[in-house]
């Protein structure tokens, strides 16, 4: 097993749940719905990927390796791209601030770490051996 790529799951997992349950309650009051569904997708993509590093941990003790590494380091990366721009986007909505929308062109980038990241997830596995 890989400990830092489980103790990195555990703290992101617990900060999708506090996110969600702020998207669900609090969010609601201050912003409008289109942009609370943009703060759901950066929640549920986040937690897609939560799994999917515990998965790259659990998988390290049988298939280590620099593709299992990076594959945990692409879903880290894209977790901080992907869902983080999302979530400064609707802060930037909710604090009716100007002139930083380019920033959602970082969350295409979180989504091809997210891409990679299921690549080095496969060659990891295939480079072990035949199944």
């Amino acid at each position: 097993m890989h400990k830092g790529f489980l103790l990195t799951a555990a703290i992101l997992g617990a900060l999708a749940v506090a996110l969600g349950a702020f998207g669900a309650h609090g969010l609601k009051k201050i912003v409008p719905p289109e942009t609370v569904t943009t703060f759901e997708t950066g929640v549920r993509y986040q937690f897609y990927h939560v799994f999917a590093l515990l998965a790259v941990a659990i998988l390290f003790g049988s298939f280590p390796g620099k593709n299992l590494q990076y594959a945990g380091i692409c879903f880290i990366v894209g977790i901080i791209l992907f869902s983080g721009s999302l979530y400064v986007l609707t802060a930037l909505q909710a604090t009716k601030t100007v002139g930083l929308r380019g920033i959602g062109a970082i969350t295409p980038i979180g989504g091809v770490f997210f891409i990679v990241g299921w690549i080095f997830l496969f060659l990891a596995i295939l480079k072990k051996g035949s199944v």
